[in-house]
């Protein structure tokens, strides 16, 4: 991505910033390769929760705060499921789901399934996003969110 700025000097919306470079290393999942440090480090797992940007904290309810029982993870069931094609609703419902139901099976699932999205480049992009919207915007707009676990 580039620094680009409009006239009032805030960063242009992420799509208008992507480069063809950073296009190819995001669609490819090439930008996850670092992330094996924090596998190795004991920071993150394989699989588990994508984390979140830490300004996000003050936003989650009950429901979604459960997300952070188990470490982090490069995929997970979020990311076979839809990646960034779907709801802030749905990632963290699918997130909650999975803390509550781990298994080394279920992990191999996920690990397969992920192969495939990345060969198949599938759901990297939101439509009109460079990856997708932000929680923030989402939990503004729906401050009370339920979900039938």
């Amino acid at each position: 991505m580039n620094d680009k700025k409009d006239a009032s000097g805030e960063l242009l919306p992420d799509s208008e910033r992507l480069t063809p470079v950073g296009a190819f290393v995001r669609k490819t999942s090439l930008d996850e390769i670092p992330q094996l440090i924090n596998v190795l480090k004991g920071d993150m797992s394989l699989i588990g929760p994508r984390p979140l940007l830490v300004h996000y904290l003050s936003f989650y309810n009950d429901f979604e705060k459960l997300r952070h029982n188990v470490r982090p993870g490069i995929t997970g069931l979020t990311g076979v499921s839809g990646r960034n094609n779907i709801s802030w609703h749905d990632k963290m419902l699918f997130d909650v789901i999975y803390v509550k139901n781990i298994t080394f099976w279920g992990d191999m699932k996920i690990l397969i399934k992920t192969f495939e999205k990345v060969i198949k480049r599938d759901g990297v992009n939101k439509e009109g996003f460079s990856s997708t919207d932000s929680f923030e915007t989402y939990c503004l707009k729906y401050p009370t969110r339920l979900y039938d676990n």
